[in-house]
């Protein structure tokens, strides 16, 4: 059982999802699915910088790739 006043903290509802998981330090983390999300997401955006959108360099290369297939 998870403590009420966490739960109502966090905004955990009856029919939240939690993710457990254990870290690197062997601390037992609690997460709903949307907390997690937000937690990779700053961790990459370290690596990525603000201006760069993977999804458009994926694309762009792609359609590199098809060119350079279509030249063949």
């Amino acid at each position: 059982m998870l403590p009420s006043w966490w739960r109502k903290k966090e905004g955990i509802g009856p029919t939240s999802e939690l993710c457990i998981a254990v870290d690197e330090a062997g601390s037992l983390v609690i997460e709903t699915r949307e907390q997690g999300l937000r937690r990779a997401r700053a961790l990459i955006r370290k690596y990525i910088p603000e201006d760069v959108r993977l999804s458009d360099e994926l694309i762009a290369g792609r359609r590199a790739e098809a060119e350079r297939e279509s030249q063949r």
